[in-house]
């Protein structure tokens, strides 16, 4: 019997995925501290037969694994960083103790998202226990960064440039975020809409509250176009993929609380949530547009923008069927497609990845205290993960 057929045995039979769930819990890796939660998966994956390869930049470990190079690739993709748990009194056990009551596991980073981490190891051990020769005509890899709830700039990002510079085709990209709802495979996310953050500052002129002719009031010159982009519809009609584009003031400061001044200028920060429909340079021309009564009248303002992460939709494909048939197969519902929500790293990852979907645990509970997953459902997502790799490779 081959090594990787031997290991792959022994890690089905003697290493469950609540047990390896458990142990990446157990190991406080709040970003950009990884503690070994990495090693533990390099561990297993280079047992199974993967080139492991360590990738750090920066403080961040992050790492990129192949097995086979047939075929099209089939990519797993996720975090080991987790969010700071908060004071462990508040818990209902402590945060990375992996504790389980009333068929739930509790800790930091059980959904978001180390139980699927450990679903996915599982899940390709047993395929690999399975079919043995499988790799002789496809591949197989691992994308993990320990830089997502973090800044996200030594992380995904930078291991997708990798992949492009080594010439690492992703064909597959599975990221496994809490995607479900209310019950395990309900809903899925095919798409993400972007994100822009921006600062808009508005110059005035400082003076006496007294001798208002003498000063010029940014507020007042600023409100009538914070108030427009507050009720501008930048969206033309209905999109059925993506909710309508958000745009948020998050942060609108002027002056230092003086009562008898006018301050000199007006600071707001804002951010865009935007679909496929728009890009940086259409939104940036669109806040412009706004901007014009002033410059033409002579007042001084600055617009800077931050492009987070552009918006990308998966329609269609390999991927997102093998996904909603092996759900409906095991679990007998049809999950719901989703574009809402924040930013992940899917973001970087569809722009290499063609086919990129997230799919994995109820996330009710993420970055809450006593965040909690029920295990049976470790085990379901496995066996999920299992029949998709299977889907896609055609053993079906």
């Amino acid at each position: 019997m081959a090594k990787t057929e031997q290991f792959a045995m022994s890690l089905t039979n003697n290493l469950s995925v609540v047990d390896l769930a458990r142990q990446l819990v157990q190991i406080a890796s709040v970003a950009p501290v990884d503690g070994g939660c990495q090693e533990v998966l390099k561990s297993h994956l280079h047992h199974l037969g993967f080139t492991v390869y360590p990738l750090v930049f920066g403080e961040t470990h992050n790492f990129y694994a192949r097995l086979g190079r047939k075929g099209k690739n089939f990519c797993f993709a996720g975090h080991t960083d987790v969010v700071a748990s908060g004071p462990a009194s508040h818990w209902r056990c402590p945060p990375f103790s992996a504790q389980q009551h009333e068929g739930m596991m509790i800790g930091r980073g059980v959904c978001d998202m180390k139980g699927a981490i450990a679903a996915m190891v599982v899940a390709v051990a047993r395929l690999l226990q399975n079919h043995p020769d499988l790799m002789d005509h496809n591949s197989l890899s691992f994308l993990i960064t320990g830089d997502e709830e973090g800044q996200a700039v030594d992380g995904t990002v930078k291991v997708v440039q990798w992949c492009i510079a080594q010439g690492e085709q992703l064909d597959y990209c599975l990221v496994g975020e809490p995607t479900s709802g209310q019950r395990l495979g309900d809903c899925l996310k095919n798409g993400r809409r972007g994100s822009i953050n921006g600062l808009l500052t508005v110059h005035g002129r400082q003076g006496h509250v007294a001798y208002p002719h003498l000063a010029l009031n940014p507020i007042h010159l600023g409100l009538p176009v914070l108030d427009a982009l507050t009720h501008h519809q930048f969206d033309s009609s209905d999109n059925p993929h993506f909710p309508p584009t958000s745009f948020q003031w998050t942060m609108i400061q002027a002056g230092d609380g003086a009562t008898n001044v006018i301050p000199g200028q007006l600071h707001a920060q804002f951010n865009i949530r935007f679909s496929t429909e728009h890009t940086p340079e259409s939104l940036e021309t669109c806040i412009r547009s706004f901007l014009e009564p002033l410059y033409r009248a002579g007042h001084r303002c600055d617009l800077t923008l931050q492009v987070a992460g552009l918006p990308f939709l998966t329609q269609g494909g390999d991927l997102l069927q093998a996904i909603r048939d092996s759900i409906h197969d095991l679990l007998g519902i049809a999950p719901e497609l989703s574009t809402g929500g924040g930013t992940s790293d899917a973001r970087f990852l569809s722009q290499h990845c063609r086919e990129t979907i997230e799919f994995g645990l109820v996330g009710a509970s993420m970055h809450k205290v006593d965040e909690a997953v029920a295990v049976d459902d470790l085990e379901k997502l496995a066996l999920i993960y299992q029949r998709i790799l299977e889907k896609i490779f055609c053993l079906l």
